[in-house]
């Protein structure tokens, strides 16, 4: 699709998709021949993310009533070991099946794992372990395949303008979910389940669609071609020889790791705070109650309004390199003001602003790194990304947590400590802008112009060297 100016553009399609356009403009800019599939998009992730929350609210008062914290802060680390296992049997999945196949073998493996976990849900067993290691995986990878899915079928100019109205589908079905939740609790973790079951389906339904329909405006399904399989190497040995995923790792590493240690500190000093109001003749479990309610609602609501008024902008105006540095430049200001002050109003803000952003321009521009991906990159490496980095990054925490307690580090050291690691952020988000640019101009990674419906076609850029069309061709 050539791109159009905001007038020019509105002009083109049926009067529906016009009229639909016009209601998205608020949020971002969509073409009118964009709404259907983007709208298709949007509910899916609308689905996923409200789906994850009802398993979220089935899994926290079944491992801390089993097994208690102790046991969730070391079923955190154990969960890096099981998603090593699970990315290696996932790329010698992608080296036998191509996109369609892969993404039905996932979404049905993990919906008929839920159906036996509700099963279960009916008996006296104790499964609240096994229960928190599968839904750590499961949202992981499943998310990581609907991302990889989004940054296949559009361009990278697409992706800036609709990934941020894809990513307000997940957070409004986050919301969503949590208030679902709430209203099925009562009738036990089965009815949760269930509903996820059947929230799944649909959301596995929509990929169904949109995943042929891209898949049939592309140049192999219309000349008859078998899909190929997304990789020849195994996902280790694809990340291991790949620089730019390997800059992303080491990013989301310290992504989670400055996240999963500020969560630690506000806990830290939460406690420390129920403990003065218990004092005082306050319940402590109230406060810490209310709090948390407070908490979750305030960095949801702020992640949601900048998801749909704010993160499609800032990435037509910085683009997706710059955007990158708005997390960890806040988190180095911000855990700087908690080392100075290491109080629960200051850290409360701390944590309430750094999730807005995460759940928001972070995630969305992370999502969007991949828009200058190969297929393999997209499924096999993002998978391995967004599963084995992102836990790696809790285990680092985990084991920065057990030793600072060990050695009775205070408040104030460990959030000195993100500031360090925030700053070596800052460095893998330079290295991965440098790495970005290279591959935006053509070098590495072909791009695809774009067929009526919106979706990548498959026709290589003129961007592309001589050698990588004659190979595409």
């Amino acid at each position: 699709m050539s791109a159009a100016s905001p007038d020019n553009d509105l002009q083109e399609g049926a009067p529906s998709q016009r009229l639909l356009a016009r209601a998205l403009r608020p949020f971002t800019r969509v073409h009118p021949v964009e709404v259907a599939t983007v709208s298709l998009m949007t509910l899916a992730a609308f689905l996923l993310l409200a789906a994850y929350y009802l398993l979220k609210t089935v899994r926290e008062p079944l491992i801390l009533l089993e097994g208690g914290a102790e046991v969730k802060l070391y079923a955190r680390a154990a969960q890096a070991l099981i998603m090593v296992g699970v990315v290696h049997v996932y790329g010698e999945l992608a080296r036998r099946f191509g996109r369609m196949k892969l993404l039905a073998l996932v979404f049905l493996f993990f919906i008929s794992n839920l159906v036996l976990f509700a099963i279960l849900a009916e008996t006296r067993l104790h499964f609240g372990l096994a229960f928190f290691l599968w839904v750590g995986v499961f949202s992981y990878t499943v998310v990581a395949q609907f991302w990889a899915l989004a940054a296949d079928i559009y361009t990278a100019e697409q992706g800036k303008r609709l990934f941020p109205i894809i990513g307000g589908g997940s957070s409004v079905g986050a919301l969503a979910g949590s208030r679902l939740a709430s209203w099925l609790v009562p009738l036990g973790p089965q009815a949760l389940m269930e509903a996820a079951v059947v929230i799944l389906l649909g959301c596995f339904g929509l990929i169904v669609w949109i995943q042929r329909h891209a898949a049939h405006r592309g140049p192999e399904q219309a000349a008859g071609v078998r899909e190929e399989p997304i990789s020849e190497s195994g996902a280790f040995a694809l990340l291991i020889r790949d620089k730019y995923l390997l800059l992303i790792a080491g990013m989301v590493v310290f992504l989670n790791w400055v996240n999963s240690s500020g969560e630690y500190l506000l806990d830290r000093v939460l406690l420390q705070a129920a403990a003065e109001a218990s004092a005082s003749g306050a319940s402590a479990h109230a406060f810490i109650g209310a709090f948390k309610a407070d908490y979750f609602t305030w960095f949801n609501l702020i992640g949601m309004l900048l998801q749909l008024f704010a993160v499609s902008r800032i990435l037509r105006l910085v683009g997706v390199r710059k955007a990158l540095l708005f997390l960890p430049v806040f988190a180095l200001g911000a855990y700087g003001a908690a080392v100075a002050f290491p109080v629960l109003a200051v850290v409360r803000l701390v944590k309430i602003g750094e999730n807005s952003l995460q759940y928001s321009l972070q995630d969305t521009t992370r999502h969007a790194l991949f828009l200058v991906a190969s297929r393999a990159e997209k499924f096999v490496g993002k998978t391995a990304v967004d599963t084995v980095a992102v836990r790696l990054g809790a285990v680092m925490s985990t084991v920065m947590v057990l030793l600072g307690t060990h050695l009775g580090w205070s408040t104030a050291t460990f959030a000195a400590i993100n500031v360090a690691l925030a700053t070596l952020w800052i460095v893998f988000v330079f290295a991965i802008a440098r790495e970005h640019r290279r591959r935006s101009e053509g070098v590495d990674a072909p791009r695809s112009a774009t067929g009526p419906s919106g979706y990548s076609t498959g026709v290589p850029s003129r961007k592309l060297s001589a050698s990588m069309e004659a190979r595409r061709v």
